[in-house]
């Protein structure tokens, strides 16, 4: 299973930039990023809420389990 981030789609659907919500949730742009490509490992539940809480959306809306095709 991988877990998929939809925080570009969030931004967009809010018209509001990576700069803005990191100045919102006090996270760097650097490690948005890193979320928001995929590429983070974790995530702390204090950023999650702030994240939550700045896109006004519930965890369920910004990270989905998506199970593993079978090769």
């Amino acid at each position: 299973m991988s877990v998929q981030v939809h925080l570009d789609r969030l931004l967009a659907d809010r018209g509001m930039t990576l700069t803005e919500l990191s100045e919102r949730v006090g996270v760097t742009v650097v490690n948005l990023s890193i979320l928001k490509n995929g590429r983070a490992r974790a995530i702390r539940f204090s950023t999650l809420v702030a994240l939550c809480e700045a896109l006004g959306c519930q965890p369920g809306d910004l990270l989905t389990v998506v199970p593993q095709r079978a090769e």
